[in-house]
């Protein structure tokens, strides 16, 4: 399996992310028609080559947007000017009024619009059309109104929109199976915006990443853009240490700033698993108390749940507050059915709330093959790891059906199926 793990121990932002991408071997030409392909006249967007604390790397620049037209700035503390969806993307300032926001940006309508009439490539038009619509989702529910109503500023300016098109054309291009990411971290300083001072990390950063790993750090500058936080978001399946792989390239896009204690910039690791006969994939584990539920309506929930998708559920008798006899309810699932499932567990028993996190599931290679005893074939499922087998476990809906036709204890059947596996 070919991974991309993405190192942001000093933050990630759009213009870092392509720049990483470009250090990594993806050709310019990938970038620039990309870029080429939308219907709108972009400025000149370039490539510079740059050090930070002695890593040489890429700068992405788009020119008139990067504050000193493409020439590295030291470290300064700066403030950040928001006005509803006004983010610092850059380092740079932007003053503007309504009258003039086609000069500094587009709303969530303009930006669908654009990128469906673009001629960009259909798999990364929908990630482009997928990050924006992310980002409108958590202005939205920062200012409280429906996404298709969000007015972007900096995010829906050209170099924003140059970042996102032009990092998901290049993470598209790697043909990558699998994006994993460090631990990720923020400042812990604030941003000044018209509706008050607000500490780090800014609004609409901290709502893209709601159910992500974060920490804040004691260093006053912003680590985390928005479009860093829409494109994490939206690529990366698992975060924390870099997974078990064969490392074959390393990516280094540079920042604009020249911060103490660490350099600016967010490396990239491309490598492939390592073959080791199990599999890891990212799963949700939700889990809740009950102490209210009675055993019969927690058996139709658990069916239900295990029904609606769920890889495995399970209730667990407890004692809780007060000497109450209670439940814990933990299910197991894709982080695609996560929602769905935590409003069915809502809706389906006593709970008020549920804890939600990913984590890492490592399961062994399985298949499916049959043994035959005097009751009939009976399928059993082998576990493997390395070719070697270390699980062989008769079905057991199988030795159901088996023992109902031939009227006979489901034990017995189930342990016919063990001695033939015995044999075989």
């Amino acid at each position: 399996m070919k991974i991309l793990h993405l190192d942001a121990f000093a933050g990630i932002s759009g213009d870092m992310t392509v720049a990483a991408l470009r250090d990594l071997g993806v050709p310019e030409e990938v970038f620039q028609t990309a870029l080429s392909s939308l219907p709108m006249k972009l400025p000149a967007c370039r490539f510079h080559r740059a050090e930070r604390g002695g890593i040489a790397g890429w700068r992405f620049l788009v020119e008139g947007h990067d504050g000193h037209e493409g020439v590295d700035v030291g470290y300064h503390h700066h403030e950040h000017h928001h006005d509803h969806a006004h983010h610092e993307e850059h380092g740079h300032h932007h003053e503007h009024t309504h009258d003039h926001a086609h000069v500094h940006g587009r709303n969530h309508a303009e930006i669908v619009a654009l990128l469906k009439e673009s001629t960009l490539d259909e798999r990364v038009k929908e990630r482009c059309l997928a990050v924006f619509r992310r980002i409108a989702e958590a202005e939205g529910r920062i200012h409280g109104v429906p996404p298709e109503h969000v007015g972007f500023h900096e995010v829906g300016a050209e170099d924003s929109i140059a970042d996102i098109v032009a990092a998901c054309a290049g993470l598209e291009s790697l043909g990558v199976e699998r994006i994993t990411c460090g631990p990720l971290s923020e400042g812990s300083g604030h941003i000044h915006c018209a509706h008050g001072t607000f500490p780090l990390p800014a609004p609409a950063t901290l709502s893209l990443l709601e159910g992500i790993p974060l920490r804040q750090v004691e260093e006053p500058w912003e680590h985390i853009t928005p479009t860093g936080a829409a494109l994490v978001a939206e690529f990366v399946e698992s975060f924390g240490i870099m997974p078990e792989m064969s490392v074959s390239k390393i990516g280094y896009g540079l920042g604009s700033r020249n911060t103490p204690n660490h350099p600016n910039v967010l490396r990239l690791i491309l490598g492939k698993s390592v073959q080791n006969g199990h599999f890891r994939e990212e799963v949700t584990e939700i889990r809740c108390n009950l102490d209210d539920l009675t055993p019969e309506h927690a058996a139709h929930a658990l069916e239900r749940i295990l029904e609606s998708g769920a890889l495995d559920a399970t209730l667990t008798p407890t004692v809780m507050k007060k000497g109450r006899s209670g439940w814990i309810l933990e299910v197991i699932c894709h982080p695609d059915l996560e929602d769905s499932l935590s409003e069915l567990i809502l809706s389906e028993t006593t709970a008020f709330g549920i804890r939600r996190h990913r984590m890492e599931r490592i399961i062994l290679e399985r298949y499916h093959e049959t043994v035959t005893t005097p009751y009939g074939e009976i399928a059993v499922k082998i576990g493997t790891l390395g070719g070697k087998t270390l699980q062989q476990s008769p079905e057991f809906s199988s030795c159901a059906e088996a023992a109902e036709l031939h009227g006979v204890p489901i034990g017995q059947v189930y342990q016919a199926a063990l001695t033939a596996i015995e044999i075989n």
